[in-house]
């Protein structure tokens, strides 16, 4: 640490490290800032949060960034040493060094440019312009060697020469000393400068005491003047030591040489002010101060005669070593640092516009949410209010259409007889002929009744299934999205609704069974049929068949058959008396008494031709208008029996129908819900992404404004210090 502060070098090698940090630190922050920005420009769901050229702008900053870091590592104070040839430029660099680095004295030219800088290993070694090669260097005289022996030379090349930092310690502190030929061996002065003087820190021109400035070195520096700004110029009058030989005219010379250089500062090159000009002009011997530091690095004593040159030398050195620290770390680093602050800036900038936008694009999304969460709300609420109120509307439906098919089918099954007799087909008795006859009855009587309740029913069923599904489509289109509104219809079957009248007649009249037997109308069976009834006949008269093949002399037992035949045969007999019977007996009496036997004779012929005319008489024909007859009857009863079943059968039909247009169109209703809980999960996402960007904007804003404080904290303590 006491090194450090007593070497005004170490100002720019600290300078050098902390602004080295500040852009390790701002480049980072640029590399992260590019990071976000790059990912949420390409976001699909941040679309305008951040834009391609903000993106395109960062990416830009981060390589200029690292470009400038690249710089910053490889910024070193420069000075370089220009005059005629022979004024001694070599042997003051080894002056500084306090070694023999370079080679100089009788017999030594520097015919090239040689920049001398610090190297971390022991030993020393040298490179060249147009190789990489590390070529070993242990003594001056190698140097001069290796110098003078590479043809390949020129007075515009380049030969960089490491020294090991243990052995100069001027070398340690980031200084480059830069030797070159004279200014009177070649007139490329243009490209000397473009090439070895644009990046120096100070020029340092060293003149022969004996003589004047030369013209030729005042048009080296004055073009050089003509490219850099104000460059820092200091004039060493080397070979002071000579004045001694004429010390009354010492003062005068003195003053000579300095007049003619603070002139050529201020009022030629105008580089200096005229109070500063003198600050920049010293008179050394450089071999006496070589000699002296060897000889005192060696325990040798110093030579009497030259102590005031000596620090005059040193006091060069001070002033050289004070001024090149501050002025380099000002011309090295100030444009970075102001490029720094700019970057910085822009990033705060950007990162304030990525802010705004994430918060207004959240605002926006926070209202879509809010309306869709409404909307979703009314949907869900309108659907389970319209389900319950449209199931009540198909009730009312369903039972209006089973109405209006029980009274079709009344009114059908009173015409019954009317279509069973405009039945037509060959008749016969014959057992085959009779089956495919009822069939064909059967079928043709089936085709007829719902031919007709078609005709009578299914128009207005049709109209009243149409008009309801449009009623469906007429509510649930409020709440679909208007995208799917348009396709609603297409969920109502584009057929005709058309009810099926399912009045199964084969089944309904499989076990009907004709009588196309002849029976006399005034026959015993027909008799018996007319006053107790055909069912209550039949069981009579098997009872009587029986207990006419029972033996008289068995005592009959009463059953519990016979006594309701009994009870039917009194009932009967009495009606018969209470009618016309009684009249008939009297009138027969009265008739026999006054007639005869003539009358019964009579009577039993007119009997007997009545019957032969109805047993003549009794044809197919007959026995077809029998049988239609029976089957009117029979199917009469059974589909009276079923008429509530079919008639809630095709209100079921129609219930059915109704019911699976309108749940075809609540599943669309359900998927318009859907899709609303998926879009509100994506805005929900979208805004949670919104909200981390507003937050790492936030973070890396701060992070600039940090930044932006040690770039300050940098220029108030290297940069806008006086010198």
């Amino acid at each position: 640490m006491a090194e450090e502060d007593a070497s005004p070098l170490q100002h720019f090698v600290v300078a050098k490290r902390t602004i080295s940090t500040v852009f390790h630190q701002l480049l980072e922050f640029v590399k992260e800032g590019s990071e976000f920005v790059e990912e949420t420009w390409r976001s699909v769901d941040l679309e305008h949060v951040a834009e391609e050229e903000q993106c395109a702008q960062i990416q830009a900053f981060s390589r200029k960034l690292a470009a400038i870091k690249e710089v910053l590592a490889r910024r070193h104070m420069k000075v370089a040493f220009f005059g005629r040839t022979s004024n001694g430029k070599s042997t003051v660099i080894n002056a500084m060094l306090r070694e023999r680095v370079l080679p100089s004295g009788i017999g030594h030219t520097t015919n090239c440019f040689i920049s001398v800088e610090g190297t971390d290993g022991e030993h020393a070694y040298l490179t060249t312009e147009d190789s990489e090669e590390r070529k070993s260097i242990k003594t001056v005289n190698q140097l001069a060697h290796a110098l003078h022996m590479d043809r390949n030379l020129d007075s515009g090349c380049l030969v960089r020469v490491f020294w090991p930092k243990t052995k100069c310690a001027l070398l340690r502190d980031d200084l480059v000393l830069m030797d070159s030929p004279g200014t009177d061996v070649t007139s490329e002065l243009d490209s000397w400068i473009d090439k070895f003087c644009l990046d120096a820190d100070v020029f340092v021109l060293v003149a022969n005491s004996e003589s004047t400035l030369m013209n030729t070195e005042k048009h080296f520096f004055h073009k050089v003047s003509e490219r850099i700004s104000k460059p820092n110029i200091f004039i060493l009058n080397n070979r002071w030591d000579a004045s001694e030989v004429e010390p009354e005219y010492l003062d005068d010379v003195r003053k000579q040489h300095m007049d003619r250089c603070v002139s050529f500062l201020v009022d030629e090159l105008k580089v200096v002010a005229p109070d500063q000009a003198s600050n920049r002009i010293f008179f050394i011997s450089a071999k006496e101060a070589l000699s002296a530091r060897i000889h005192r690095a060696q325990g040798g004593a110093l030579a009497e005669g030259f102590q005031e040159r000596l620090q005059e030398f040193q006091s060069f050195e001070r002033t050289f070593e004070e001024f090149i620290s501050h002025s380099s770390v000002k011309t090295k680093f100030e444009q970075h640092t102001i490029r720094a602050w700019q970057i910085t800036e822009s990033v705060k900038a950007i990162m304030d516009a990525i802010n705004i936008a994430s918060a207004e694009k959240k605002v926006l999304s926070l209202e879509e949410r809010e309306a869709l969460m409404d909307r979703l709300e009314f949907v869900r609420n309108q659907l389970n209010f319209l389900t319950e109120e449209t199931k009540d509307k198909i009730k009312v439906i369903a039972d209006d259409v089973s109405s209006k098919v029980a009274s079709a089918m009344a009114e059908e099954i009173h015409l019954l007889s009317v279509i069973v007799d405009e039945f037509c087909s060959d008749f016969s008795p014959a057992a085959n002929a009779l089956v495919l006859y009822k069939t064909k009855l059967i079928a043709y009587v089936e085709e007829r009744m719902v031919r007709n309740l078609a005709l009578r029913c299914s128009s207005s069923i049709g109209g009243c299934v149409l008009s309801s599904q449009r009623d469906f489509i007429d509510t649930i289109s409020p709440l679909l999205p208007p995208a799917a509104r348009s396709h609603l219809h297409m969920h109502v079957p584009s057929r005709k609704f058309e009810m099926a009248y399912e009045l199964n007649f084969k089944a309904l009249c499989a076990d009907f069974q004709e009588d196309i037997e002849f029976q006399f109308s005034l026959g015993w069976t027909a008799l018996v049929n007319r006053f107790l009834g055909p069912a209550k006949a039949r069981q009579a008269l098997n009872i009587l068949d029986k207990n006419l093949k029972t033996s008289s002399h068995s005592a009959p037992m009463r059953t519990e058959a016979q006594d309701e035949l009994a009870v039917s045969m009194a009932t009967g007999l009495a009606s018969l008396t209470s009618r016309a019977s009684m009249s008939m007996l009297v009138i027969g009496g009265v008739v026999w008494r006054s007639v005869g036997w003539r009358i019964i004779m009579f009577s039993v012929s007119l009997y007997a031709v009545l019957y032969i005319y109805e047993k003549l008489t009794w044809t197919n024909s007959s026995r077809e208008k029998a049988l239609k007859q029976q089957f009117v009857e029979f199917t009469t009863q059974r589909l009276q029996a079923i008429s509530h079943i079919t008639s809630s059968n095709c209100g079921l039909q129609v219930q059915q129908e109704l019911v699976g247009v309108f749940s075809r169109m609540c599943q669309q209703v359900d998927k318009s819900e859907m899709e609303l809980e998926t879009e509100i999960r994506k805005i929900n996402a979208k805004i949670q992404r919104l909200e981390s960007v507003q937050r790492h904007s936030k973070t890396l804003r701060y992070k600039a404004t940090d930044l932006e404080s040690q770039l300050e904290s940098f220029s108030a303590q290297y940069l806008n210090t006086q010198q």
